[in-house]
């Protein structure tokens, strides 16, 4: 099948980051053994998903790991013209459908390009490595990675993490952690709010303190001009749970915040310094309030940024392949970091613009569709 075929397929499964993925991971199964390929499954502790991978051609060092998540988000909500699941060529050059971009086009040209790898003189190894639950936190990557390293007797060099950037090759990725923080107050009456500890009034003064953080981190030079923006960014995205009446004292407060490194900076360090500040907010607020205490806890598990050196040898590999020397950075997180320490030397670079994913009316040029095709088939070649 052509790429466009088998991305009408896969755009056809509404599998959401969270949920299972049996369905497609069942159908890209079929199509790989229908070409006479084994594969591993690497489930979850309940088995209601798993990630694929597999091995095309020779089993000998220095192979390239093909790499893509099979969920997309949701598209409750969004006032979409077509039907999100079902490809739809617009007539304008460009197909429509949810995940068309982000990222099942890139695993769609994977798939359309398996015949050749088949069919070539391969000197070095292709490996799909296909993921669940990236959406939702890259939840599955470590675990894919592992695998491989794991089922192989040899070890693949290179891991190209296909997310749509315009075929740039990006060598550089935030990482991102979120974190839970909990806090009791006393319950007394708001009129007397400077003898009680309000949980409100304290949370918000630790959201504060975290944005200051932010910008010291920022006068102290801790900056990064590949990234926009070009520092770590901290950020509160939910506060809730809070305050039962005006005009009593809450007594129960709780936020999120989220902490995207970029690559100098360590997330874990940050978290000490915040527990650290807590202990001391926490001391004070027990002379009014002796059961008072701040407890904060891993909401989302850590995604390691990217950081590829120019000098290793997958950046000219990469460029090669691409036909693009313009190497670029991004702020969201994927999985191409948890690739790079597992080992392998780690790019993103895959068809579509990311300024298309996770919006209404999502779509992949056939352009950069039949780009991403060419530019597989080019690392055929050079493999064989």
């Amino acid at each position: 099948m052509r790429a466009e075929e088998i991305l009408e397929h896969l755009v056809s499964f509404p599998v959401f980051g969270g949920q299972s993925n049996l369905s497609i991971a069942m159908w890209i199964e079929e199509y790989l053994a229908e070409q006479g390929l084994t594969f591993t499954n690497v489930p979850n502790e309940d088995g209601t998903k798993r990630s694929i991978h597999c091995r095309i051609g020779p089993a000998v060092d220095g192979g390239v790991i093909l790499s893509g998540h099979t969920d997309v988000v949701p598209v409750e909500g969004q006032s979409w013209s077509h039907d999100p699941f079902t490809l739809t060529d617009g007539g304008d050059g460009k197909l429509y459908g949810r995940g068309s971009c982000d990222m099942k086009g890139f695993i769609a040209c994977c798939l359309a390009v398996l015949p050749d790898m088949l069919k070539a003189n391969l000197k070095k190894p292709i490996y799909f490595a296909f993921s669940y639950d990236e959406e939702v936190g890259c939840l599955a990557g470590d675990a894919l990675a592992a695998s491989i390293n794991d089922t192989y007797a040899e070890k693949p060099k290179y891991a190209i993490i296909g997310e749509p950037s315009m075929l740039q090759p990006v060598v550089g990725q935030k990482g991102i952690v979120v974190y839970k923080t909990t806090l009791n107050g006393s319950a007394g009456h708001s009129s007397g709010i400077r003898k009680e500890v309000s949980a409100i009034h304290e949370a918000a003064r630790l959201i504060l303190w975290l944005e200051r953080k932010m910008d010291r981190l920022i006068e102290s030079g801790q900056t990064d001009d590949r990234f926009v923006p070009n520092h770590t960014s901290i950020h509160c995205g939910v506060f809730k749970q809070s305050g039962a009446a005006h005009n009593i004292v809450s007594d129960h407060a709780c936020f999120l915040w989220d902490v995207r490194v970029i690559p100098k900076d360590n997330a874990g360090d940050i978290l000490h310094e915040f527990e650290e500040h807590c202990r001391q907010v926490t001391i004070s607020c027990r002379e009014r309030f002796p059961d008072f205490q701040i407890t904060t806890e891993l909401y989302h598990p850590n995604v390691v940024a990217l950081d590829t050196p120019e000098h290793l040898s997958i950046v000219p590999f990469i460029k090669e392949l691409s036909g693009r020397n313009d190497l670029g950075a991004v702020s969201y997180a994927a999985e191409a970091g948890q690739f790079a320490e597992a080992g392998f030397e780690s790019v993103i670079c895959g068809p579509g613009d990311i300024a298309q994913a996770h919006r209404a009316d999502e779509f992949i040029s056939k352009e950069q569709l039949d780009k991403g095709v060419d530019m597989i088939r080019q690392l055929v070649r050079k493999l064989s």
